[in-house]
């Protein structure tokens, strides 16, 4: 049964940082990849970023990009992503997500329905 486990949210100023953690169990993601989405309330689930598990190659949505560092550890099976700079408009609950296969087209990595498996989420709220 595969499991991922997130954790690190919480309650942080503007303009600080958190580390999101999530442990993955049951399976690796070495054929594919594994991504953190996150969905505010009252607005649908988006992209944040994504990481190819072999090659190690990153993705970040624009709103992110430079603030948001995304990594793994293949040994840990665990993914990562650091938040710097956070504001008001990052309160979101993040998931994480796995995905076991690459694809080929352009943008893959940013489409949940992609990804097969799913963390319950980890609510990081930003105060201003």
């Amino acid at each position: 049964q595969v499991q991922l486990v997130e954790s690190g949210g919480g309650l942080v100023q503007a303009g600080g940082s958190l580390r999101l953690s999530c442990a993955a169990s049951g399976r690796t993601f070495s054929g594919g990849g594994m991504g953190w989405f996150r969905q505010a309330p009252g607005k649908e689930r988006e992209f944040v970023a994504a990481i190819s598990w072999s090659s190690g190659s990153t993705y970040y949505a624009d709103s992110v990009k430079g603030r948001f560092t995304i990594s793994r550890d293949n040994a840990k099976n665990t993914l990562y992503l650091q938040m710097n700079s956070l504001n008001s408009e990052d309160t979101a609950v993040y998931y994480c997500a796995g995905r076991r296969r690459t694809y080929y087209s352009v943008g893959y990595y940013s489409q949940g329905t992609l990804y097969e498996y799913w963390g319950q989420g980890t609510q990081v709220t930003v105060s201003s």
